[in-house]
């Protein structure tokens, strides 16, 4: 039989004093007697004296009753907790991001999330790649795709974003503004490489459409995009920057927008979690808020993006 049903079955002999009392209080048809005695035989104890009139815990039986109670207010406490995971936002969520993205987005959607739910906590992780989920103990992964793999897990798509081409004020000052992608050949082009822009050819989304540009030996790789905001800044050539990353040097006026008509691939950001069934709250309320404050950051980066684009 399982222990903890042995546990209750000889706490609630100790607590009302019968075996049939303890039944009726369990609403069992178990023989509670028969379950006790089988109890004591495999702890090899005695826990409860017995005459045909009365019930009485040996000293071994109320330290195991202690013990008892204070094991089963434990599992009920736990019970509890779980039952309500679904109604009530607590606990720590285990959350993956993209770096820029993190960065940017996720970040400050945390800080506005917690002022209404400050009971959930948060461990962000931030790497350029997609993990996988079960296997690293995720509870979400926030990514940008072209598209996902079919892993059975739910994707909630939260926007739409691309990739442009920018350079520091003092570069373009003593190079120059390129005014197509092919005359990008006498720039320093500066390269990064990850799983969302690997190495190769710039493929340009332009007036003309489609624009493959062979980009010549570059001077720099580097596999993040803020490591390239600081490359960039530092005038050390043109480079592509996520709106993500490049909004804030855009504002303050140390990133210039070069080709302005030009943009690269566009890339759907997406929330991915392991299941629909039985999502607690946390994750249900988190999903939600992303939803509905993702869109809104994505439009004024764009808006941003587009008024450097009109100068």
């Amino acid at each position: 039989m399982d222990v903890f049903q042995t546990m209750r079955f000889f706490v609630a002999v100790a607590q009302s004093g019968s075996f049939t009392a303890a039944a009726e209080l369990l609403d069992t048809t178990t023989n509670v007697s028969k379950a006790v005695s089988s109890l004591e035989a495999r702890l090899q104890t005695r826990l409860i004296n017995r005459t045909t009139r009365r019930l009485a815990l040996t000293e071994a039986g109320l330290r195991y009753l202690q013990r008892c109670e204070n094991i089963l207010d434990e599992v009920r406490e736990a019970e509890e907790e779980a039952g309500t995971a679904h109604i009530m936002p607590v606990g720590r969520l285990k959350i993956h991001a993209m770096g820029a993205i993190g960065n940017h987005y996720v970040i400050d959607a945390i800080a506005k999330y917690r002022e209404t739910h400050p009971s959930v906590m948060f461990d962000l992780t931030l790497t350029n790649r997609l993990p996988d989920l079960l296997e690293e103990g995720y509870d979400m992964s926030i990514v940008l795709a072209r598209d996902l793999p079919d892993s059975g897990f739910v994707a909630q798509r939260l926007g739409i974003t691309y990739s442009i081409l920018c350079a520091s004020p003092a570069y373009l000052k003593k190079r120059g503004h390129p005014d197509s992608p092919g005359a990008l050949g006498s720039h320093d082009c500066l390269r990064i490489v990850n799983t969302i822009m690997p190495a190769g050819n710039w493929v340009f989304e332009g007036p003309e459409g489609v624009e493959t540009v062979n980009i010549p030996l570059s001077p720099f790789h580097v596999n993040t995009a803020d490591a390239m905001t600081v490359a960039i800044t530092n005038g050390m050539g043109i480079g592509i920057q996520p709106i993500a990353s490049a909004v804030d040097g855009l504002r303050a006026g140390t990133l210039v927008r070069v080709l302005p008509e030009y943009h690269f691939e566009e890339f759907n950001l997406y929330a991915i979690y392991p299941s629909r069934k039985f999502v607690d709250a946390k994750i249900k309320t988190w999903v939600e808020f992303l939803k509905s404050h993702i869109p809104g950051m994505l439009a004024t980066d764009e808006k941003i993006v587009g008024l450097r684009r009109q100068r």
